[in-house]
Order: structure tokens, then sequence, then C-alpha cells
């Protein structure tokens, strides 16, 4: 972001006009709020931790659990701003909210939850997946909002026919802050295949659902169920008195905030790493890794292994998503810490990662023959429904840390080049460079070496690439209120943040090259992760 550097006092001048913007966005393990300027620069930010449950077979979420880490993230937020610039925050020019993409939060007419949130962590949806893809003639994910409504009436839910309203965790944010039953087109691409000629659900494929279950007789019809669609830079509504108690209990927060359309994380981490035009992409790294990649035309059938999604104003992305990234990674780091602290050494958990992902550069170029299977959940990309977290090695091969460590990393990658080898191999999609994100790259030179090796593409990083989706989402707030309406969301981007791209990382040959042979050796040995998923229930 180039612009002139800012005193503190200025600043805290800003915040208390109320001229700062907001982004929260709830992410896995994390729900994080970021505070810019128009310029988009970072003021302050605050965070809460949480973690999913698996509840009888279901990954979830307690809906109580989303307002008091909403509250929680705010309140460390606000503390931020008061311990920085000795300001209260009490109202700022534009919010936005965002959540994991995907999942199903169904209501009834009083706004009761009629089951369980589900997330876009389960793989529970499969034969719905199916059916939906032929019915449609496009990939449905069983991710899906709408997957997982028919999986629902597969199944005779009894709550289905008391439906009123469908939507997903940040269409369920906004309509409790605002009142407002609305979506961003890229969140909504997410529930539902988007036109993108209308920039609104794809009318033939709502005609074709709702023919094939009218003769269940539900009082609804699908689109009346839905978030009404909004592109980028839509007026969404504002924050209610109700609405800003929920995020600020205290009330301190003043409601008629102007909002934004809400976005999934996909969309906020496209907007982040100013991957919204063609040709470009991101990569999201944490504890699902999916790549998005703006494509210039559309796929030429039905892709199962590929969402196909849309930008927050409605270009046509290939997602290739998988639910396993740096979980295992991440079990296998710990462990690794607690050997060192029993031995006496002391250091942060960034050194920790800092030191252990190093070590990786320096294993073989294929991890020695090691291989790991860092399946926590499902993959649909290799048709998983459960994961067992598997380390696999035959008795010559090289066992050593860096070995180890690198195998971890590969292991990361290796279901998403599954997908990104579709869109590659199968139809023909180029993409100059890809833009990274999330804390895969906290140890920059190491993150960006081995996803160049896996995905084969120069990786670049933005320097916020650290604030990650919740800075994407306050980006998107600002857009709503900018000074020149005409101006379009890639144009607006680039204008603020295409000077702080980082420099590209190239793939090495050796690196890709290993990676190729380990890739290799994981799809052989995917049978063994199907027998331990037998073996161990």
């Amino acid at each position: 972001m180039a612009q002139a550097a800012v005193s503190a006092k200025e600043t805290a001048a800003l915040i208390a006009r109320g001229e700062a913007i907001l982004g929260i966005e709830l992410g896995s393990t994390r729900i994080k709020g970021v505070l810019i300027d128009r310029a988009g620069a970072p003021l302050a930010s605050g965070g809460k931790g949480w973690e999913n449950k698996l509840k009888d077979g279901v990954w979830t979420y307690d809906l109580d659990e989303v307002w008091s880490g909403v509250a929680a993230c705010y309140a460390s937020l606000a503390a931020d701003v008061e311990k920085k610039y000795g300001v209260k925050l009490e109202r700022v020019a534009a919010a936005g909210f965002s959540g994991m993409m995907h999942g199903y939060i169904a209501l009834d007419k009083d706004g009761k939850l009629l089951t369980p949130f589900r997330t876009w962590r389960n793989n529970i949806t499969g034969e719905a997946a199916e059916k939906l893809t032929a019915l449609f003639d496009f990939a449905i994910p069983q991710r899906w909002t709408v997957a997982h409504l028919y999986q629902s009436i597969l199944d005779g839910a009894e709550h289905v026919k008391d439906i009123a309203y469908l939507t997903t965790l940040s269409g369920y944010l906004h309509r409790k802050l605002t009142g407002e039953a609305v979506m961003g087109v890229g969140e909504a691409s997410g529930m539902f295949p988007i036109d993108p000629d209308t920039l609104d659900y794809d009318a033939e494929m709502l005609k074709r659902f709702d023919a094939a279950v009218a003769g269940k007789g539900y009082p609804w019809k699908l689109k009346g169920i839905f978030p009404k669609v909004l592109p980028a830079g839509a007026a969404a509504g504002t924050l209610s008195a109700e609405g800003a108690k929920l995020i600020d209990p205290t009330g301190t927060l003043k409601a008629g905030i102007p909002m934004c359309p809400p976005e999934g994380d996909a969309g906020t981490g496209m907007v982040a790493t100013n991957s919204v035009r063609v040709r470009t992409g991101n990569v999201s790294a944490g504890t699902s890794v999916f790549a998005m990649l703006v494509l210039e035309k559309k796929l030429s059938k039905a892709r199962p292994e590929i969402d196909v999604v849309t930008t927050p104003d409605g270009k046509v992305v290939g997602m290739a998503h998988s639910n396993n990234c740096s979980s295992d990674l991440d079990a296998w780091i710990a462990l690794f810490g607690s050997a060192a602290k029993l031995l006496g050494a002391e250091f942060t958990t960034p050194e920790l990662y800092d030191k252990l992902l190093e070590t990786a550069l320096s294993g073989d170029a294929d991890a020695g023959g090691l291989l790991h299977v860092s399946y926590l959940s499902g993959e649909h990309m290799t048709g998983f429904t459960e994961g067992r977290p598997l380390f696999v090695r035959k008795p010559e091969a090289a066992f050593d840390l860096g070995n180890v460590v690198r195998s971890l990393l590969f292991t990361s990658l290796c279901a998403l080049r599954t997908g990104l080898n579709v869109l590659y191999d199968q139809e023909g999609v180029k993409v100059d460079e890809i833009r990274g994100h999330g804390g895969f790259f906290k140890t920059a030179s190491v993150g960006q070496r081995v996803m160049a090796a896996a995905t084969g593409t120069p990786i670049s990083l933005p320097s916020s690439a650290g604030e990650g989706g919740a800075w994407g989402m306050a980006l998107l707030a600002a857009f709503l209120i900018r000074a020149d309406k005409s101006l379009n969301l890639p144009d607006y981007l680039d204008g603020l943040i295409s000077g702080s791209i980082g420099a590209p990382v190239a793939p090495d040959p050796k690196d890709v090259a290993g990676f190729a042979e380990y890739f290799k050796r994981y799809h052989a040995c995917l049978p063994i992760e199907r027998a331990a998923v037998d073996a161990l229930k």
C-alpha cells in the first residue's frame, strides 16, 4: 500500500471521527478482526481462537460460540485501538463480515436453527452431490449448501419442510446484524451455481431442482429460501442496534454503520491477494488449502474435482479445494516442540516453526522415500469421507528430520495438486502467477518454495498476507464507500495494493522433480489410507 506515513495522533483522530473501516472473518481456527484506513493500511487487529467439534459424525460449531467469539474478537480489537491510539472505538465508516465458505445453516420462520450447523469440513453428502451434478451437468461439491439440502431431502430429514431461510455462516451473521437476507456473489456461488451473465442463481438449474423435489410437497421454492445475491460494492444494509450489541455487548459500538455484502473466505482471499483479474490466481493454505484461478472461459464440461465459483464481482473461478493441509503438520511440529522442551530448550512458537520448517530445505528432493497422508478429515479430491493421518516408510528410506518435515509439507499439497492437474492438463488453464496467503507461508522462504514446487507456478506473497481474510473483508467494506463509484473492483485493488506484492519465487527444477516423485508415491499408497480408515473405526 503506497501511502504517506501517518502519525499515531492523526490515526487516533481518524478513528475518533468514525472514518476507519472494519472487517471480521470467522476462519476454521481463529476469528480475526482488522481495522483499516481508506488506503487499506491496517491500523489495529484482534482475534479469538476457536475449534470445531465432531458431534454425531458432523463437524460443527455451536452458534452461541459464534457470537461469543465475535464479541471476544471485537473486544480484542477495540483494546488494541485504545492501547495504540488512546481512543475508544465507537463507530466505523463501513464494515463487513466473512466466514468459512459453504456449509448449511437452516432456519425456520422464527429464525430458530433446525439442525446443527454443518461446516465445509463435512463429506457426508456424496449421494446428493453426485445426483445434483448429473441433474445440472455442473459439478456440485459435497461442501455446497445445496448438496447438504438435497442430502437431507434424500434422507427424509424432518426439518426440511420447516425451512424458511437457508444460508452459510457469513450470510447468517449478516442477517442477524442487519436484518438483510443477502449475500455476496462469491459466497453465493458456494451455495448454488451462479449465472455469470446475470450475477444471480442459475435460473434453469433452479427450475430443475424445484421440479426434482416437487413431489415432496415442501411449502417453499429454492430461490425463496436463499439469500438475495449482491455483487461487491452493492449496499447491503446497515448495522442494527441489536446487531451492534451482538458485536459489542458493552454498548460502545454505535448502530447505523453501512455494511457491504458478506463474503466467504475464498472471496476475501482473492481480494487480499489482489487476484480478481483473469489469469491471476491465489492459494489460501492453512487448515485447508484451496487454489483459485480466474478463468478466461467456462470449463469444457463438469469436473467433479473443481468447484466453479466466482470472484466477489462475479468473474468465473476454478477452485481446487483440499480439506486437509496443515493440521497434521501442526501436530508433528507440536510433538517435536514437546520433545525439545523436555530437554530444556526455550523457544517461541514462531521460532519452533522457523527452525523446523527450514530443515525441509536440506532434505532430499523427494523427501527421502518417506510418505505422510495428512487426512485428519475426509478428502473429497481423492474420494475419502473419513481420514486417518498416516506415516509410512520403507526400511531403507532416509528417515531424518529434514525429510520428515519435507514430507509433511509435500503431503499438505498433494490433494491440491490433484485438482490443479485437472485444470492444467484437461482444461488448458493458464496462470501467470499465484499469490499465497495463510499460515503455510509464515516461514515465507519455505512456504513459497514448497508451494512453487507443488503448483509448478511462481508464488508471490502480499505484504499484508498475514492479515488474511479479515483484511480482505475490510477492503470490500472500503470498496462499498469508495469515492469513485465507477471504479471496478480490479482497478480499485490495483490502486491500493498492487505495489505491496512481493517478488515471486519461481519453481526450483529439483524441487519440482522431487515433488513429482513424491506425488506418484502418494497416489500409489492411497490404498493404505483406505485400509487405515476401514481398520480404525
